[in-house]
């Protein structure tokens, strides 16, 4: 079973006699280890499948996991095995043990959309802003075992002792729900465990072995709950890397490190170097920045995959000669390969930075998915816009109609669309269609009706229009008409509505400067990004660019990586200013190279549109870390240097292109 293992993992997988960590680097085979893990406590050492707990942190590692375990044993073997998040190990505890805290054992979970209603109610009304801070408050008490007593012993100030009571008052209000939030599933069964020694010693009798993977990304709630269920036996297996700590926003803690060696003396540590996903180039990279961080172990990946291409930075003179560069780049390789779409990535710190990828891919017909945040062309102000379009197109089409309708507001509420909607599916009619409707006139008032009438003769005086003049000048009316600048500012809070703006114009922009190059009026733009997006939502459409933000990335694995924006202020993030907030940004940057098998690309901009202003941009600190034996330049070079590649050089790959296209 063991004979697909390196020395080294074999290790891991056949130590018991003390506590162990497994310090495995990116692309080394840790999910290997802790399925093999597992066949290996069942088959070799008579543990039952159902003493024994494998916990992650998401629902889908904990699949692949089961999967992996199912392949190396027959089903009957691993049937009973916990292998789940620590949420939903926590929320088992508690469905068996929650009376001995007053809960049934029906209690409700709500999510973050269901504790936001009643942290609204109990504020007020309150701007979204401040609904958030005090979410983040009271998450932050609970992982750090505050009762609301203790919170308002402990507050300092009216904000905090506002805070402290509307804990109070909110824990009060699940208790009466019987509900517990996303927080209590971790902190309920520790304080269970503390309060009610039975109930943790029937867990530790239950659970004789833990695996932990992604042990770096644990916090202190969850620390305790692992550290109270292996008890004085600690048979514990933990597997992560703390070169990959990327969480420390989300209240992971690298501290628990340090606290696996203060609590368990004769721990053992392996280390996981051997890394079958990458080049020795690009590998070398990532060692070479990493040495930049405090480590509290060493660790030196290596492979046995070739030394591979020249990690690559390229200095754009502004964003969009970014965008332009690094997707005919992708475009050319993959051409010049035979490779798939799917073997790329475009990866960035921030999700704005993926709008000017997004519409570069999207004229040249490229497919791609954004993973790690919504893609530009699913922003709820875009799709207001694109309703309209697509009713200025279409007036038949339903959906449109009550979403531009409804966005903004123009006194048409839900009685007239009820009254509306009944009269279209008797007639079999569209809405649009049932709004000129004689009988409409009899069933809503004089104002209803005029209201309906005024808005459907707009989008008439719009579409005659949309279809012989300049798009350019039939969507700026269009904006100016609806006053959608207006109604995002008085519905969001400055900050958002700026940023909701800012992405309405970048779209106008867009569509503007396409329509005017492919000479297309509204009409037909509109029926390309219909298209565009059909195209995207088909399921089975896997052979796409990967465009993901460097935290939803982790895990991940592509032949050829592009990493974007990688400057002051973006990476390092500008926010980040302490000394250990910047390592958790080199190990972001670390996360991102170590996602590539093959080739690495790194770009970033000489300058970059802050609003209307252009500002100049600094490259990161983190390039200049890479050594530079192993990196090409090229781009906007500063002034006295000579081009990386030459003209005869650039000739010759064109040749080849030519030569492979004829």
């Amino acid at each position: 079973m063991l004979g697909k293992l390196n020395p080294t993992q074999r290790e891991a997988v056949k130590h018991l006699g003390s506590p162990l960590l497994v310090l495995a680097g990116a692309g080394s085979g840790k999910t290997g280890v802790i399925t093999h893990k597992l066949a290996y406590l069942i088959e070799q050492c008579g543990y039952s499948p159902r003493n024994i707990a494998a916990i992650t942190f998401t629902n889908k590692a904990a699949n692949e996991m089961r999967e992996r375990v199912g392949k190396l044993l027959t089903g009957r073997e691993a049937k009973g095995m916990t292998i789940s998040t620590f949420h939903a190990l926590g929320m088992q505890i508690l469905r068996e043990e929650g009376p001995l805290l007053g809960y049934k054992k029906q209690f409700s979970i709500f999510d973050s959309a269901d504790t936001a209603k009643i942290v609204s109610e109990l504020l007020g009304v309150p701007d979204k802003q401040d609904l958030r801070i005090a979410q983040s408050v009271m998450s932050n008490w609970k992982a750090a075992f505050l009762t609301p007593e203790q919170a308002s012993a402990q507050a300092s100030s009216e904000i905090d002792q506002r805070h402290a009571l509307l804990y109070a008052r909110y824990q009060e209000t699940l208790c009466a729900y019987q509900a517990v939030d996303f927080d209590d599933l971790i902190r309920l069964p520790v304080e269970l465990f503390n309060s009610h020694p039975e109930a943790l010693q029937r867990w530790q009798h239950r659970l004789l072995y833990l695996l932990i993977d992604e042990y770096q990304d644990t916090n202190d709630c969850q620390y305790q709950m692992m550290r109270l269920l292996a008890g004085s036996r600690a048979a514990l297996t933990v597997v992560g890397d703390d070169d990959q700590a990327i969480y420390a926003w989300r209240g992971a803690s690298t501290a628990n490190l340090h606290n696996l060696q203060n609590d368990y003396p004769n721990l053992r540590v392996i280390k996981l170097e051997q890394n079958y996903r990458s080049s020795q180039r690009i590998l070398k990279s990532a060692n070479h920045l990493i040495k930049n961080n405090t480590k509290l172990f060493e660790k030196n990946l290596w492979s046995e995959h070739g030394l591979g291409d020249p990690v690559r930075v390229y200095a754009a003179k502004d964003e969009e000669n970014e965008a332009e560069s690094v997707v005919l780049h992708l475009s050319a390789h993959k051409m010049e390969h035979r490779g798939k779409y799917s073997d790329y990535a475009i990866l960035y710190r921030s999700n704005h930075l993926s709008r000017g990828f997004e519409e570069q891919l999207r004229a040249q017909n490229i497919p791609y998915t954004v993973s790690g945040g919504t893609s530009f062309f699913e922003r709820a102000e875009i799709k207001d816009l694109v309703a309209y379009l697509r009713l200025i197109a279409n007036p038949d089409d339903d959906p449109a109609f009550i979403r531009a309708i409804t966005t903004p507001k123009r006194g048409v509420g839900n009685t007239t669309l009820e009254k509306l909607a009944s009269h279209a599916a008797v007639r079999g009619i569209s809405l649009f269609e049932a709004a000129f409707a004689s009988d409409m006139e009899h069933q809503l008032n004089a104002r209803q009706h005029e209201d309906l009438l005024t808005f459907c003769n707009f989008i008439n005086r719009m579409q005659a229009r949309a279809e012989k003049e300049p798009c350019a000048e039939v969507m700026n009316d269009l904006l100016a008409a609806i006053d959608y600048e207006g109604w995002l500012f008085d519905s969001h809070e400055p900050r958002q509505a700026e940023n909701k703006w800012s992405n309405v114009q970048d779209f106008v922009g867009w569509i503007n400067r396409k329509s005017e190059a492919d000479e297309k009026n509204m009409i037909a733009m509109t029926q390309t990004i219909a298209l565009l997006n059909l195209l995207e939502s088909r399921e089975q459409e896997t052979d796409a660019v990967s465009l993901s933000t460097l935290h939803a990335a982790k895990g991940l694995e592509f032949g050829h990586v592009f990493l974007v924006g990688v400057e002051e202020g973006i990476l390092p993030h500008e926010r980040s200013e302490a000394p250990e907030q910047i390592e958790e940004e080199r190990r972001l940057m670390y996360v991102g190279i170590t996602r590539a098998q093959r080739s690495l690309h790194i770009s970033y901009c000489i300058k970059r549109k802050r609003g209307k202003e252009w500002a100049s941009c600094e490259p990161s600190r983190f390039i200049a870390e890479l050594p530079q034996s192993e990196v090409v330049c090229s781009g906007v070079l500063p002034a006295g240097s000579a081009p990386v590649v030459s003209k005869s050089e650039g000739l010759d790959k064109l040749a080849r292109l030519k030569a492979m296209l004829g």
